[in-house]
């Protein structure tokens, strides 16, 4: 009975609209970020642009640094809370219905696409019709030492998806430990270890080292956004830790300031190692391994900072007598705020379908770019105006609630 009263003694925080902004941000964010890899020298997007720029990969790091590693600690915020509402059998059984669907749906109907598009786009004798080249797309076979990447094939991705893939993973991998660590074991350590944090400045940044460890050592993975999958379980279960405890988002407040410099500053030393480096994000060179290790802990004190000072923003705005009345902008950010995960789904493919006709314009990249950012938004957004959220199969398909 002890486990179950735990909720009562120490109530839940409140629902934190800044880090549902950030959530919507980000996944926005993304449209522009994929639409400028079209225009990237160094990657190996679905289509690319004939005329390329080397300045695309030096703006979109220092998004790829914190973007996608914020993204999995909210998650692992929400996760907690979810946690504590359900259980552990009811939590699991809602992170099947609202990832697992949307991520088989979207991976077999949505994906095929961009891969279709790339072998056209690469080569102008290639003229297989989209249904013959589905059967290659579905060619499959498992790959267990690719965990939780398990379906492999030639043609096969699960591409923008993967953060849906590890997302999910990681939930579920929560569910043993929830029913059968020693609970009160673990909350005397959690509480050791909030303590500490709140009274010796510099201990949140600790973590620091074992992101730097794992960048440098582990190395990083283009295809997850330039972190290795397993940093984002730290991000996760850092965030599921963090929502246990209201003195560690104290110490985020306090220390947000301290963060962002700190962050920006390791961020801008780790640049000239990747600039200089042949292969940054696997070589283990003495410049390359610094780098990756400088990167790793500058992600971190940059997910402590945004989280921080925008908490520390919202507490010093003074507060407003309640309002029965939805304004627009209410309804506006309720909308936004449910369409995060169909958004996510759909963003990618638009991008890749929009950017198969943009690159054969001739004009300047800034003007390519632009077309090509706001035709994909407001497709993106149609789509799921138009096909998703009116229809209760499409929203159980999307991973929406009834």
């Amino acid at each position: 009975m002890a486990t179950r009263t735990e909720p009562a003694q120490a109530p839940l925080p409140e629902r934190r609209p800044e880090l549902d902004a950030v959530r919507m941000l980000v996944v926005i964010g993304l449209v522009f970020f994929h639409s400028a890899l079209v225009f990237a020298a160094d990657d190996d997007f679905y289509v690319k642009n004939a005329e390329t720029t080397e300045a695309i990969v030096i703006i979109a790091g220092f998004g790829v640094v914190w973007a996608m590693p914020l993204l999995f600690l909210i998650s692992g915020l929400g996760a907690w809370h979810s946690l504590q509402r359900r259980g552990a059998w009811g939590f699991a059984g809602e992170r099947l219905l609202r990832l697992g669907v949307p991520l088989v749906f979207a991976t077999l109907v949505l994906n095929p696409l961009p891969q279709w598009l790339r072998l056209r786009s690469a080569d102008a004798d290639y003229h297989e019709s989209y249904l013959g080249f589905l059967p290659r797309f579905y060619d499959v076979h498992l790959e267990p030492e690719e965990f939780p990447f398990l379906v492999q094939g030639q043609y096969f991705e699960t591409g923008h998806l993967w953060f849906v893939v590890l997302l999910l993973a990681f939930s579920l991998m929560l569910v043993p430990f929830h029913r059968w660590l020693p609970r009160e074991r673990v909350r005397r350590i959690g509480d050791r270890v909030a303590e500490a944090t709140l009274r010796r400045r510099g201990v949140v940044f600790l973590p620091a080292l074992a992101f730097a460890a794992i960048c440098a050592f582990a190395r990083l993975e283009e295809e997850y956004a330039g972190w290795h999958r397993w940093s984002y379980l730290l991000f996760f279960v850092a965030g599921f830790a963090l929502a246990g405890d209201d003195r560690f988002r104290t110490v985020m407040r306090r220390d947000g300031g301290t963060a962002a410099w700190l962050g920006a500053l390791l961020f801008a030393a780790a640049g000239p190692g990747f600039a200089l480096a042949d292969e940054p994000f696997t070589e283990m060179t003495v410049l390359a391994t610094a780098s990756r290790a400088l990167f790793g802990a500058a992600g971190w004190c940059l997910v402590v900072a945004i989280p921080g000072l925008l908490d520390r923003r919202r507490l010093e705005q003074p507060r407003a007598a309640p309002n029965p009345t939805p304004t627009t902008r209410r309804r506006l950010y309720g909308y936004l705020a449910a369409a995060v995960l169909p958004l996510y789904v759909l963003h990618q493919p638009i991008v890749v379908a929009v950017a198969y006709f943009v690159i054969g314009w001739s004009a300047p990249i800034p003007v390519e770019y632009a077309v090509l950012v706001v035709i994909a938004l407001i497709l993106t957004l149609t789509a799921y105006e138009l096909l998703v959220r009116r229809t209760r199969a499409t929203r159980f398909l999307f991973g929406m609630r009834p």
